[in-house]
C-alpha cells in the first residue's frame, strides 16, 4: 500500500527525458515541467489507500494493536529487506512504486528461505531475527550502505497513483462484503458456516508454524505433497509479527496480498509496455472487472466464482505476487518493448528470475506450467517466423523446466492430485448426452462461447492489439500472448474432480490483462482522444458499468433447472442482448458522428471499452451474494460451531507444537451411511497434527473413486483412534501415546458421547456444553 506514492527524484543524464511528453500513456510518464509536488501530495494516494484498508480491518474486529504489529511486520520484515536486495539486483531505478512493489515480492521469497532455516533448526520462535541476515550486511558493508537511500526515481503521474489507489480501495470493499464481514476470526455462535477449504488451509498454516517439510495436518505423519508456500508465509507472518494466526488468516493476510498484487500488476504493466496507464488499466481489469454474466443462478460456473478465488484460495493470490514480477524479469529476457524509456533491470535479472521461479514452484501448482508454456510458445513463434531460437528464451525455458521438475519430483512427489488428461471435461457438464449429433455440436459451440465470454471477455484488448499490429507482435507481446492462451488451454485439456484446473486460467490472467490493456491503450492512441475525450470515455465506461450492475441486481437470474445447458443460457442471453445494443449503436453511429463530428474514428475505442467493463457487475454481485448465501456465497460449507473452536483453541494454548491430537470427529456429514471426510476444524484451530481427522484432502486420496466418501487407507489406525473414545483401555491409550505421539483426546459429545471409562484412564481437562478434552497420562 505504501507503493502508491507518486513521488520520487527526477532522473538526470541519459535516463531522463529530453522534453515533457504530452501523452503519458505512450511514455514512461516522466515530465520535467515544474517542481515536484509537496511530499504530502505525493504520498497522499498511498496514505489514502492504507487508511481505507486499515479502516475496513478495524471495522471487522481487528484489534488496533494487532494492526499496528502487522504494519510493522510488513514494513520492517518484508518490505525493507526485500527492497534493499532488489536495489542491489536492479541496475538503475525506475520509480519508487516499482522498487517497493518488487522489493515486497523479493522480501516474501527471502522470508520463505528464513522460515525454512529457522523452522528446520527447531527455532521458529526466533524467526523474527531473520531480517537481520539482510539488514546487518547492508549496515556493515560500505558498498551496500548506499542502497538505504536510493535516488534517481522518476515521478509517477498523479492520476496513475490515484487510479491505483482506487483499485485497491474498491477491491478491499469487495473483500469486506464477501469475506471479512461474514467470516469472524473465531466463531461466535453454534450456527456459524464456513467455506469448507478455509479450515483446511488454516491447518496447513498452523502446521507450518513448527514443521518443515509439512505433514498432512489431519493425518499425523502423512507427507503433504502440495503447494503450501503461501501458507508458510501466513505462518511466518504470525511468528514474526506476534499476531495470532487466525487473525492473520481471516483478516490481515488476504487484503495485504491483494493490495500488493494490484500494485504489482500496475508496476509490471508499466515496466513491460513502457506505458504507465497500461499498468493501472491492467490492474483494473484484474481486480475491478469480474466474470462476465456472473449472476446466472449458478455458483461457480466453469468451476469459478467472480473473484471469490482470492479468499477461497489465498494461495492463488500469493502465487500472483510471485508470478507478476517474474513476468517482468522474463519480459526483459525475451525482449524489451520498442521505444520503452523504462530503465533495464540489468544483469540481476537472471537471479531475480531464479528466485521467483523457485518460490513459484510451491506457491501454486498452476504457475510454472503456464510460464513454461509461454516461453515455449515464444520460442516456437520465433523459430517459425524469424528462423532463430533466442538463447535468452531457451535459457529462461531451461530455468522454468528445472523448476517444474523440482516441483513435480520433490514438492509433489509425482502425486497428480486428481489432475488427469481429460479434454473439455470442464465444459462437459453443460452438454447433456443423448442428443442428436447436430444438437450436440451446437451445444458444444455455445458452451465454448459461454466459457470464453465468462472468463476471457476482459482480455478483448488482445484481439485489438493483434489487429492493430497486423499479427506482427514484438517478442514480449508474444510471450504474454503465450501465457494468456496457455492458461485456458490447459484448463480445457485437463480435468479435476474439484474443478482445480481453473487455476491454470487464473495464472493466465496475469499475462492476459497486461496484453489486453496494451491493446486498449494502442486503440486509444489510434482514436487520438484529447484530455476531454478520455474523461468522457472514462465517465461513460463507469456509467455503463453502473447501469449493467443495476440491471443485474434488479433482474437476477433464477436458479436453472434441467437440462444442464440451462446454466449457461442466462450468460448467452445477456451477451445476445448486449450484442444487439452494440449493433444498434453501430447502425446509429453515422448519425451520431454527423451530430458530433468528434466521434469520427472513435467507435472501435468506445466498443472495446464497453466490452472490457461488461464484467464489472461480477464483483458487486459476488459481494451481495453474501447476504443470500452462507459464508459469502462459497460452496460447499462446513459447520463451525463456537463450542468446537473454543475447545480447539484451548488445546492450542495448553499443548506443545509437537503434540498429536485424536478426535472422534471424522465426517463433515454422513450421507446414506457414508462419511464425507472433509472435517478440518480441529487441526485448523489447534494448529496441531491430528491422528485421524478428515482424510479427504490427503494427496493420496484426491481423485480416487468415491471422492470425499472414499474410506480411510489405514483401517488399523482408525480403529485404534476410535477405540480410545468408544472402548478405551490402558493398553490402547498407551499405544496411542507411545506409538503415535498422541497427548490429547477431543470428543464431540453431539457426534457420540465418549465412554465413561475414559475419565478413569485419562485426565479430563476441559469441557463445555458440547466438547470434552482429555490429556493422556
Amino acid at each position: 500500500m505504501t507503493a502508491l506514492a507518486t513521488g520520487g527524484t527526477e532522473p538526470s543524464g541519459p535516463e531522463g527525458p529530453a522534453a515533457a511528453p504530452a501523452d503519458l500513456s505512450r511514455t514512461g510518464g516522466v515530465t520535467t515541467a515544474g517542481a515536484s509536488p509537496p511530499a504530502a501530495l505525493r504520498y497522499a494516494p498511498a496514505i489514502a489507500g492504507y487508511a481505507l484498508v486499515a479502516t475496513v480491518l478495524l471495522a471487522t474486529g481487528t484489534p488496533l494493536p494487532e494492526l499496528a504489529r502487522w504494519t510493522g511486520y510488513v514494513l520492517l520484515a518484508v518490505l525493507l529487506p526485500g527492497t534493499l536486495v532488489f536495489r542491489v539486483l536492479r541496475r538503475r531505478p525506475h520509480t519508487l512504486v516499482e522498487d517497493l512493489a518488487f522489493g515486497a515480492a523479493v522480501g516474501l521469497v527471502l522470508e520463505l528461505a528464513g522460515w525454512a532455516v529457522f523452522t528446520a533448526a527447531g527455532a521458529p520462535h526466533l524467526l523474527w531475527l531473520w531480517p537481520l541476515a539482510v539488514l546487518a550486511p547492508f549496515a556493515a558493508v560500505p558498498r551496500l550502505r548506499r542502497h538505504w537511500r536510493a535516488s534517481g526515481y522518476a515521478p509517477v503521474p498523479t492520476g496513475w497513483a490515484w487510479s491505483l489507489a482506487g483499485v485497491v480501495a474498491g477491491f478491499t470493499l469487495y473483500l469486506y462484503e464477501s469475506f471479512l464481514r461474514v467470516n469472524p476470526v473465531l466463531p461466535t455462535d453454534e450456527g456459524q458456516a464456513q467455506y469448507i477449504d478455509l479450515a483446511f488451509q488454516l491447518s496447513i498454516a498452523g502446521a507450518a508454524t513448527h514443521q518443515v517439510p509439512l505433514d498432512v495436518p489431519q493425518v499425523a505423519g502423512e507427507p503433504l505433497h502440495y503447494h503450501w508456500f503461501g501458507f508458510a508465509h501466513f505462518a511466518a507472518a504470525s511468528l514474526v509479527s506476534g499476531v495470532d494466526l487466525p487473525t492473520v488468516f481471516f483478516r490481515l493476510g488476504v487484503p495485504t496480498l491483494c493490495a500488493l498484487a494490484a500494485v504489482l500488476v500496475a508496476a509490471v504493466g508499466w515496466r513491460i509496455t513502457g506505458r504507465p496507464y497500461v499498468g493501472v488499466a491492467a490492474a483494473a481489469l484484474m481486480f475491478t472487472v469480474g466474470e462476465f454474466g456472473y449472476e446466472n443462478g449458478v455458483r461457480q460456473l466453469f468451476g469459478t466464482q467472480a473473484t471469490f478465488i482470492v479468499w477461497g484460495s489465498p494461495s492463488m493470490t500469493y502465487s500472483w505476487v510471485l508470478l507478476l514480477p517474474l513476468l517482468a524479469v522474463l519480459g526483459e529476457l525475451v525482449g524489451r518493448a520498442r521505444g520503452s524509456t523504462v530503465p533495464a533491470l540489468g544483469r540481476g535479472v537472471w537471479l531475480l528470475a531464479a528466485l521467483f521461479l523457485a518460490a513459484s514452484t510451491g506457491a501454486k501448482a498452476s504457475t510454472v506450467p503456464v510460464v513454461l508454456a509461454a516461453l515455449a510458445f515464444t520460442a516456437a513463434v520465433s523459430l517459425a517466423f524469424r528462423r532463430r531460437l533466442p538463447r535468452a528464451v531457451l535459457a529462461a525455458a531451461g530455468l522454468a523446466l528445472a523448476a517444474q521438475l523440482f516441483a513435480t519430483a520433490v514438492l509433489f512427489a509425482f502425486e497428480s492430485h486428481g489432475v488427469t488428461v481429460d479434454p473439455f471435461s470442464g465444459l462437459r457438464p453443460y452438454v447433456p448426452p443423448g442428443r442428436p449429433a447436430g444438437t450436440t455440436a451446437l451445444l458444444w459451440v455455445l458452451t465454448l462461447v459461454a466459457f470464453l465470454l465468462n472468463l476471457q471477455l476482459r482480455l478483448a484488448g488482445v484481439l485489438a492489439l493483434l489487429r492493430l499490429r497486423r499479427w506482427r507482435l514484438e517478442p514480449v507481446q508474444v510471450f504474454l500472448l503465450g501465457g494468456a492462451l496457455a492458461g485456458p488451454a490447459i484448463y480445457l485439456l485437463v480435468g479435476h474432480p474439484g474443478s482445480s484446473n481453473q487455476y491454470f486460467t487464473r495464472a493466465g490472467f496475469a499475462f492476459g490483462v497486461i496484453l489486453s490493456a496494451w491493446g486498449w491503450a494502442e486503440l486509444l492512441d489510434r482514436a487520438a482522444l484529447g484530455a476531454r475525450g478520455r474523461a468522457l470515455l472514462g465517465a461513460g465506461a463507469a456509467g455503463f458499468a453502473v447501469l449493467l450492475t443495476a440491471i443485474q441486481l434488479r433482474f437476477p437470474a433464477a436458479s436453472p433447472a434441467t437440462p444442464s445447458y440451462a446454466s449457461v443460457l442466462p450468460l448467452l442471453t445477456w451477451a445476445a442482448a448486449l450484442l444487439a445494443v452494440a449493433l444498434l449503436a453501430q447502425l446509429c453511429w453515422p448519425a451520431l458522428v454527423g451530430r458530433w463530428p468528434g466521434l469520427a474514428g472513435r467507435g472501435p475505442a468506445v466498443l472495446l471499452t464497453a466490452a472490457l467493463v461488461a464484467g464489472a457487475p461480477g464483483l458487486v454481485l459476488d459481494a451481495t451474494a453474501a447476504h443470500r448465501f452462507p459464508n459469502g456465497g462459497a460452496y460447499p460449507v462446513e459447520s463451525m460451531p463456537a463450542a468446537r473452536v473454543s475447545a480447539a483453541r484451548w488445546v492450542h494454548e495448553q499443548s506443545d507444537p509437537g503434540d498429536v491430537v485424536a478426535t472422534n470427529v471424522h465426517c463433515r456429514a454422513v450421507v446414506s451411511g457414508w462419511c464425507d471426510a472433509r472435517s478440518f476444524w480441529l487441526s485448523g484451530y489447534t494448529q496441531r497434527s491430528v491422528l485421524v481427522e478428515g482424510w479427504a484432502f490427503a494427496p493420496r486420496m484426491v481423485g480416487l473413486p468415491g471422492g470425499p466418501y472414499a474410506p480411510f487407507w489405514d483401517q488399523e489406525r482408525l480403529r485404534a483412534n476410535d477405540a480410545a473414545f468408544t472402548a478405551p483401555t490402558a493398553a490402547g491409550l498407551a499405544e496411542l501415546r507411545d506409538s503415535y505421539g498422541v497427548r490429547w483426546l477431543v470428543a464431540d459429545r453431539q457426534v457420540a458421547p465418549e465412554s465413561p471409562a475414559l475419565a478413569t484412564l485419562a485426565d479430563l481437562r476441559y469441557t463445555n456444553a458440547r466438547m470434552a478434552v482429555y490429556h493422556l497420562r
